[in-house]
């Protein structure tokens, strides 16, 4: 490639925050739920790279198609990868995109074929360098790329982006709960690579209580490291759907002696740590089950294929809560609306 930038190029990043920052300064945009991807198009070479810097293009070859047949020969974008499902979208259908077999990889692409969402320009559509220039002019450059480029693509679209903090607060709390939440940008900053200044993601935070169906001990130590959750199904199996981690190291000792206290096999009915999916580690086999008497209420930001994608937060215990209430309905949501913004971006 003789781009004036080229992979490895490390995306801009952003800091958490729990507030949406105000002020003139900042425009804000959707949190899209995928994968970041920079795109590199120069002339019939084209590379999508993810956010570690590791390619990405043989997974989603429906997209480099779609990257190839836009008029511009050379240019660099910084865009979202996602799998649209009905309004929204699905992290679960994103994940399978991710398989080592070519014949796999070419079914899905045409069952779950995926969407590129864009929402800043690196190198124009003229081959220059944009990303020393400030978001204000970037997105200026990114808009008119949009007009000119994108208007009868339906594989690639713009993302949407606003100065109004009222906008950000909609997008925020009246989306759905596949919108990732609001990453506002400092618009008179150029593209910082590698770093998180002048960009802030605010993520949507969800809470439910759960039954404390075991725990792990910390390493190396006799005392309790995490707390492993589970919810019942509709017949009545508790299942592991994550773990929190947040306990105070004063309360760590009293702790454990009290979790030990409530040891009875199986721990979980259903779905236990250790069995077959994605997050298995070796350590996922090495936990104490107990008797499901104990319930907590954390926070938590996405739930994927029926489990905390992350580690949750421990908010508080509820002794008032009867473990039955403890249900799979808590973290079902409604349909996501999120792709409708699209239709609102310029």
């Amino acid at each position: 490639m003789k781009l004036p930038i080229q992979p490895v190029y490390l995306p801009m990043e952003a800091i958490q925050a729990s507030e949406i920052p105000l002020g003139p300064q900042w425009q804000y945009e959707p949190k899209w739920d995928g994968f970041r991807c920079l795109v590199f198009r120069d002339n019939d070479s084209v590379e999508l790279q993810s956010k570690s810097g590791q390619p990405m293009a043989r997974y989603f070859p429906e997209l480099v198609a779609a990257v190839r047949s836009l008029d511009p020969q050379q240019f660099v974008l910084d865009s979202e990868i996602v799998v649209p499902s009905g309004s929204g979208v699905s992290f679960d259908a994103l994940l399978m995109r991710i398989h080592p077999a070519a014949s796999r990889i070419r079914r899905l692409s045409a069952e779950t074929p995926a969407l590129l969402i864009v929402f800043d320009v690196l190198v124009d559509a003229e081959g220059r360098l944009v990303a020393d220039r400030s978001l204000r002019e970037r997105r200026g450059a990114l808009s008119e790329f949009a007009r000119r480029y994108l208007k009868e693509s339906q594989v690639i679209r713009l993302s949407p982006a606003t100065t109004d903090i009222s906008i950000a607060k909609k997008w925020f709390s009246t989306v759905g709960s596949a919108l990732d939440g609001v990453v506002a940008k400092r618009l008179d900053l150029d593209y910082r690579s590698g770093e998180r200044t002048g960009m802030v993601k605010v993520k949507r935070l969800e809470t439910v209580d759960c039954v404390v169906g075991g725990f792990r001990y910390a390493t190396g130590k006799r005392v309790v490291g995490s707390l492993l959750l589970g919810l019942y199904d509709h017949d009545g199996l508790l299942h592991h759907v994550g773990f929190t981690s947040g306990i105070k190291t004063a309360e760590r000792k009293d702790l454990t002696i009290k979790l030990e206290s409530f040891t009875e096999p199986p721990g979980f009915t259903g779905r236990a740590p250790g069995g077959p999916s994605r997050w298995s580690t070796e350590r996922s086999a090495e936990w104490v089950p107990l008797a499901p008497q104990l319930v907590v209420e954390v926070s938590y930001d996405h739930v994927t294929n029926g489990r905390f994608r992350h580690g949750t937060r421990l908010l508080r215990w509820r002794p008032d809560k009867n473990p039955r209430e403890c249900t799979m309905e808590q973290i079902r949501r409604g349909k996501s609306r999120s792709l409708m913004l699209l239709d609102k971006a310029s």
